[in-house]
């Protein structure tokens, strides 16, 4: 007789809606878990699936949005868990946690730790200074800087220190640059725009050489839940986000260990991630930098592989029975359609032959939950008819 099932009575709350929140919501919401969704766009991914409960709210961060939070969580009962997808909103939550009730369920580190971890030059001095494995990095604050960039291997990546939405409204999200001369070019470009950059030098390998590790953190830095995948694709390629990514079991146990042990170094709690480069020339795993207090964007894919990462962080803050990971064999691909087929297109790179035979989920489109999708292909269209 199968033992019943667990009860999840709690309510989450995701802030943002995405694709990153659309696969948070999906895996709570599937596993029974009741969702509330907070975002300023009712025609967001997550907003539309039918796995949560939608609210429209002004603003995802400022004193604002922390006064709509603690309405919101009030009104929902005695305990929340709350979910952030979006670095405006980990800001926000971070340097107000003061005001959050003990009936709202975070996990977070000290705000200054968190605050030098999300910045790159901040986690590459962390990292540094506790021997992990990171390419050399200059940091850039004004044009006066340019000159220590002579001093790096080219080719090297130039980008931001930190997330910048004005920065991303102009700009590539990473450029491979090839020589001193392209960085202070482009660099004198961006400045206007946003003066903190750094430049890294560049790991050789393609797209699939990319690892990450997503991880949930206890209270003692104890590893409640890891999961390893491998990018099949990035957009823009070699540089860019995930466009499709899987599982990446014969890696595990060196990255969840790799991971784990520089979180519990740096005293890091909650929900996070590290990504790596294996260097195709001497197969080395180096890491570029992580993503910490919310979700990634490709999270869903490690739910999709048997490994619920959102429902083993809810359950372990509400003191609750860890969700069963099974691993899926062979694993499962997740993919944006429209940026894995761009990817393709640009890079010329062939099929990823190890993963040809693995099946493959759509970011978007589930049968039992259509209307992402449906939003998705409709906003395709009118694009393509404006055009």
């Amino acid at each position: 007789m199968a033992p019943p099932r667990t009860r999840y009575d709690a309510p989450a709350i995701v802030v943002g809606g995405g694709l990153n929140a659309l696969g948070v919501v999906r895996s709570l919401g599937r596993a029974g878990v009741p969702v509330r969704v907070l975002d300023t766009d009712p025609r967001s991914p997550a907003m539309r699936s039918r796995w949560g409960r939608a609210q429209v709210v002004p603003t995802v961060e400022g004193a604002a949005f922390m006064a709509e939070l603690l309405r919101t969580a009030a009104s929902l009962g005695p305990r929340v868990v709350l979910f952030l997808t979006e670095e405006k909103a980990v800001n926000t939550v971070s340097e107000l946690r003061a005001s959050l009730p003990a009936s709202v369920l975070i996990r977070l580190p000290e705000h200054h730790r968190l605050m030098a971890l999300m910045h790159k030059q901040g986690f590459q001095e962390l990292a540094e200074a506790m021997a992990a494995p990171v390419p050399r990095t200059v940091r850039l604050q004004s044009a006066q800087d340019l000159p220590l960039v002579r001093a790096l291997n080219y080719p090297c990546v130039l980008k931001p220190s930190e997330k910048s939405y004005a920065y991303g409204a102009r700009f590539k999200k990473a450029y491979k640059v090839a020589s001193a001369d392209e960085v202070d070019a482009l660099y004198r470009e961006i400045e206007p725009v946003l003066a903190d950059m750094v430049v890294q030098e560049w790991i050789e390998g393609g797209d699939g050489d990319i690892y990450f590790c997503l991880q949930y953190i206890g209270a003692q830095g104890e590893l409640v839940c890891s999961f390893a995948g491998r990018k099949i694709r990035s957009w823009p390629p070699r540089i860019g986000g995930t466009a499709s990514c899987t599982a990446a079991w014969e890696h595990a146990q060196a990255l969840s260990d790799t991971t784990a042990h520089f979180f519990r170094q740096v005293g890091f709690t909650g929900i996070g991630s590290m990504e790596y480069k294996r260097d195709a020339r001497d197969g080395r795993f180096c890491m570029v930098e992580p993503t910490v207090a919310r979700t990634d964007f490709q999270e869903e894919v490690a739910t999709l592989n048997g490994c619920n990462l959102p429902l083993a962080a809810y359950c372990h803050e509400l003191g609750l029975p860890a969700p069963v990971v099974s691993p899926v064999h062979p694993p499962r691909i997740w993919r944006e359609s429209q940026i894995d087929r761009w990817s393709q297109q640009d890079s010329g790179d062939p099929p990823d032959a190890a993963s040809r035979s693995h099946e493959v989920v759509d970011a978007y489109r589930r049968w039992d939950d259509p209307l992402p999708w449906l939003d998705h292909v409709g906003a395709r269209l009118v694009e393509r008819f404006k055009r």
